[in-house]
């Protein structure tokens, strides 16, 4: 069981209000989480991923184990903690501004 924690503004549009809980096989990665995401939620196709690109919105980072995922590949598989939903994955909308 995955334990994915969402942004405020992801969370409105999936429409949940805690986190997301989500069985995937192993060894699951952090693509394999976002496309269960998708599947589950389709008002956040194209939200986390830009589907021209296929990369991270710039305004979004992805933390796994307090540290930062964010500029790894999707494709790197997750920890056991994480596959155990010991820890979750955080999916943190990033502030900007001058």
């Amino acid at each position: 069981m995955i334990r994915v924690v969402l942004p405020y503004h992801l969370r409105n549009l999936a429409r949940v209000s805690g986190e997301v809980s989500l069985e995937l096989p192993t060894p699951a990665t952090l693509a394999a989480v976002l496309r269960a995401l998708e599947a589950r939620f389709p008002a956040l196709r194209g939200t986390v991923i830009d589907p021209a690109s296929n990369q991270r919105r710039a305004l979004l980072r992805f933390f796994v184990c307090g540290e930062d995922w964010s500029h790894l590949g999707l494709d790197i598989p997750l920890p056991d903690m994480v596959l155990g939903g010991a820890e979750p994955l955080l999916i943190v909308g990033a502030i900007s501004g001058g």
